[in-house]
């Protein structure tokens, strides 16, 4: 039984960590090959893909206490990214008010006045009720909450699976 529980956890933890790379790895694409720039919400919602793929590769080479655990966190990091990504689709939505500070803006401090015209010209203000793509009529948001969800509540019930 042990050797079957570990091919699963071993199973889930490097699938877990291939779906997050591509996922992230396809937002930094649309970023940085075809310019789209993220918003604040944006950025929040890679950081529990950041942390799911070095857990499931943990997941991946680790005794199955340890996997389990790995799984187990990147599972609350990924429900995480589900809720943050759930709040910004209802945003973009209007279903309720997004965050304050969310309007983009470079984080430059221009050293003169005519500098920091000149940077209005090119900075991309981006605001995070505002989709800036949709594919099925679905914004990178909702899609990012589905997937997060699905990756959480599979590498949960693996960690948790007896």
């Amino acid at each position: 039984m042990d050797t079957k529980t570990a091919l699963r956890l071993k199973t889930t933890g490097l699938w877990v960590a291939i779906a997050a790379a591509i996922t992230v790895g396809g937002a930094l694409v649309l970023q940085y090959v075809f310019g789209y720039a993220p918003c604040k919400l944006c950025l929040t919602e890679r950081l529990p893909y950041y942390a799911a793929v070095p857990l499931g590769l943990i997941a991946l080479f680790a005794p199955i206490r340890l996997a389990r655990l790995a799984l187990g966190l990147a599972a609350l990091g990924l429900l995480y990214g589900a809720g943050i990504g759930i709040y910004h689709a209802g945003a973009e939505w209007g279903f309720w008010a997004g965050p304050m500070d969310c309007g983009g803006g470079t984080g430059a401090n221009p050293a003169a006045v005519t500098d920091f015209l000149s940077s209005l010209k090119v900075t991309k203000v981006v605001d995070c009720s505002t989709a800036s793509l949709r594919v099925l009529g679905v914004s990178l948001a909702g899609w990012s909450a589905a997937i997060s969800a699905i990756l959480a509540s599979w590498a949960g019930t693996e960690a948790l699976r007896g």
